[in-house]
């Protein structure tokens, strides 16, 4: 059995991200400690709420340090949703706030021209290149958002994937065997399914 280590910082919503690696047969592990986080041999950083508030718990914990050096080990990681945003350097919702700068870019307000914000619901994926997370899958398919920002990579060959929401933005990105989806997998039927076993079969 796969074991995955997902971090609890009090912004998560760790039941649905759980429920589905049981699903693959997988056993999730929550954990809030540096020392677990170094330790890990797969790391999900998962998040819902506010930038800001939620770096505040991130370094308050000392796990902003631990999250940096488990990513340059080069050991499996996800971000989700939040998850995602944290990974940049910075976000318009916090300004002054510091990410955890893993990825280059900013994260911006989704300017949605017109369309309710968040946006909340299904949406398509338009892959880029040929990312080990997306295996079995064609671009087009569909997974569920719940978000009111997104990310904008300053390294194009980072990213992977491409949505369309009024604009577009960078839906999900990879740096080695780090991975980072605005996205929910977890929520996202059959197709989110496939992504996350695809996650459990890295080396």
């Amino acid at each position: 059995m796969s074991r995955v280590v997902v971090v609890d910082y009090g912004m998560g919503n760790l039941k649905s991200v759980h429920n589905a690696l049981a699903h693959l047969g997988a056993e999730g592990v929550t954990v809030s400690s540096p020392e677990d986080i170094l330790s890990a041999e797969r790391l999900i950083l998962p998040g819902v709420g506010a930038f800001g508030a939620a770096m505040n718990e991130l370094c308050l914990r000392g796990l902003d340090s631990a999250i940096r050096e488990y990513i340059r080990s080069g050991r499996p990681f996800l971000g989700i949703c939040l998850g995602q945003q944290l990974l940049f350097p910075s976000s318009e919702e916090s300004s002054g706030v510091s990410g955890l700068g893993c990825f280059p870019g900013h994260v911006a307000r989704l300017r949605a021209d017109g369309q309710k914000i968040p946006e909340v619901g299904w949406n398509s994926l338009d892959f880029i290149g040929d990312s080990p997370l997306f295996r079995g899958l064609n671009s087009g398919c569909y997974v569920y958002f719940t978000h009111s920002f997104c990310v904008h990579s300053d390294d194009n060959s980072q990213v992977i994937s491409h949505t369309f929401y009024g604009e577009k933005f960078d839906s999900a990105v990879q740096n080695g065997n780090a991975f980072a989806v605005q996205f929910h997998p977890e929520k996202s039927g059959d197709v989110g399914l496939v992504m996350l076993k695809n996650f459990l079969n890295l080396t």
